[in-house]
């Protein structure tokens, strides 16, 4: 199993952070981890499996959230040592970190939260590697102190991810310069294609978003030499409990890959 970022970061490829966006249930995210495992592994990409344990940002109270805490990262755990592969997901509040801690071998901070310092510190001091979303109000610049803050604390164990940045209202945009400018600050650099493709405050409460564009939004970022990916995929997308609108479709994911694969080695 991958444990270490430097592992991540071995051979020519760039690494990938892929799932569900939320566990809806144990089978459906064993099912998904399988295909993806087939793909990466074949591919050679270093794969991490993501799946949100609950959903603390929604803009209903209706909106689903979760199966329950400990049933989800019951959940992420069997994912973890059916396949032996590394899990990832969000994490809220600081108390949540050392619980959390105990399923998973990376823990992402969400883009909201990447100011948080307590949150940042009790990430830290778990050990584990600690994925900050760049906040869709922040310059790349400003990561390097959400950055600074886990190594302080103790923890040199840090990757940044782009997600967009709010443009007016409805819409985000990806500046691309923003990817060597972190990586500048000598943790590798995510890109979150699909959620960079969110439209969010809609009018209904249910966030919105392009996915008819992750293709294209995924090769630019391995073309400006992003050291990882991060995509959510479901079998379903319009039947998804969370982010739908923004998923790539499970069936879509083996020749994206394989087309981002040729262009990292075009670009070595």
């Amino acid at each position: 199993m991958i444990k270490t970022i430097a592992e991540l970061k071995q051979g020519d490829n760039f690494f990938l952070l892929a799932g569900p966006c939320v566990i809806e249930g144990e089978d459906m995210a064993l099912r998904i981890a399988e295909r993806i495992v087939t793909i990466t592994e074949r591919l050679k990409i270093p794969y991490i499996f993501k799946g949100s344990y609950r959903k603390a940002n929604r803009s209903r109270l209706d909106s689903f959230t979760g199966i329950g805490d400990e049933k989800a990262l019951r959940v992420l755990e069997k994912v973890r040592k059916r396949f032996d592969i590394p899990v990832v997901t969000d994490i809220h509040t600081p108390d949540e970190a050392a619980m959390a801690a105990e399923y998973v071998d990376v823990l992402q901070i969400p883009a909201f939260l990447c100011r948080q310092t307590d949150l940042l510190v009790a990430a830290a001091k778990t050990g584990k590697i600690v994925n900050i979303k760049k906040g869709q109000f922040l310059s790349p610049e400003a990561m390097r102190f959400a950055a600074d803050k886990v190594v302080e604390a103790g923890n040199d164990r840090v990757m940044l991810t782009e997600r967009g940045t709010t443009f007016g209202y409805h819409d985000l945009i990806v500046d691309y310069r923003g990817i060597p400018l972190m990586q500048a600050f000598g943790h590798p650099v995510i890109l979150d294609v699909t959620h960079s493709l969110q439209q969010p405050n809609q009018s209904s409460g249910v966030t919105g978003g392009m996915p008819q564009l992750i293709e294209t939004m995924a090769k630019a970022g391995v073309a400006v030499g992003v050291d990882g990916l991060f995509m959510e995929t479901h079998e379903n997308p319009e039947l998804a409990k969370s982010d739908g609108a923004n998923m790539l479709k499970l069936d879509l994911l083996e020749d994206l890959l394989q087309k981002l694969v040729r262009i990292r080695q075009s670009i070595l």
